[in-house]
């Protein structure tokens, strides 16, 4: 861990029950909230934003995280090589855990995740460790016929077991996401997964794009999944930059609304895939960013 302002961003996942765990663990592991926009009374939910490194992937990690920073957020989640992103790799092989730790108190961010779809948690597991603990978001298991999902889902949750207790061993946290054909991507699937889950080192990355594409509603997934939900996507059903909070045609404060209803303690994360050059890119995010703020300003 490491200090930034007196204040203690601390990766690590302290042991608690599983329900308490689960809804307090996204907080406790990441940066002090910080108040955002106006009318703030006590005990309301504050909005906290992040960015993914692979949304500037043709730059150098490093400069990744500046220009996330620069723009305002307050987080980073830093990604493997799905789409040839070279960030996590270049950590592992070049920076090192401390490198991106310093990386990140240099800029005043705090390292909220790491994505290890292409790669695996296993080869990131150590690096995570080192660098504090944290949350490894990866996908799940492929979709299957109702009638068989609760045996698929014990099955997958069986398999999952060695990388359960490697995120115990390096203080870390496993955040399954509902990709579009798997097993989680629906309102059933995510049920069996909080009925037949037992560890509390599991829990959601939950990704509104796929469930959009299959027609059900996010707040309701949002309600479902509920403190379980370690890691959450701003991130809609559009093509190109649409995909973005305030470029395409989706009211987010529906959305914003829930995760404050369920006191959700991670960060709101807009995504997209298809990242356009590095300007562009970082003026669509100030756009997204701002668009989170007027939507977060609105629900009070």
């Amino acid at each position: 861990m490491y200090q930034d302002h007196d204040h203690t961003r601390a990766l690590a996942a302290p042991r608690l029950p599983r329900r308490t765990f689960l809804g307090a663990a996204a907080g406790m592991l990441a940066a002090p909230r910080l108040v955002l926009g106006g009318g703030e009374g006590a005990g309301r939910w504050r909005m906290k934003l992040s960015a993914s490194t692979i949304e500037f992937m043709s730059l150098p990690v490093e400069e990744a995280i500046e220009r996330i920073a620069e723009l305002g957020f307050e987080a980073v989640d830093v990604w493997s090589a799905h789409a040839g992103c070279p960030h996590l790799d270049d950590v592992a092989n070049r920076l090192g855990a401390e490198g991106l730790v310093d990386c990140c108190k240099q800029h005043g961010v705090a390292l909220y995740a790491l994505s290890v779809y292409k790669g695996g948690f296993p080869k990131y597991a150590e690096l995570i460790g080192k660098s504090g603990g944290g949350v490894a978001i990866r996908g799940a298991a492929k979709a299957c016929p109702p009638s068989e999902l609760a045996t698929r889902m014990k099955a997958m949750l069986e398999e999952l077991k060695p990388e359960v207790e490697l995120a115990e061993e390096h203080n870390a946290t496993i955040a399954l996401e509902n990709h579009g054909g798997n097993i989680l991507n629906s309102l059933d699937g995510l049920k069996a997964f909080l009925d037949l889950n037992t560890s509390p080192r599991l829990g959601i990355a939950l990704a509104p794009y796929h469930l959009q594409a299959a027609r059900i509603s996010v707040p309701e997934a949002i309600r479902t999944v509920g403190p379980s939900l370690l890691f959450f996507y701003a991130w809609q059903h559009y093509p190109g930059l649409k995909q973005l909070p305030g470029h395409g045609p989706t009211d987010f404060k529906p959305w914003l609304a829930a995760l404050a209803e369920v006191e959700y303690g991670g960060y709101v994360n807009p995504f997209m895939h298809g990242e356009p050059p590095p300007e562009k890119m970082a003026k669509a995010l100030a756009k997204s960013r701002q668009y989170l703020i007027d939507c977060y300003d609105k629900i009070a």
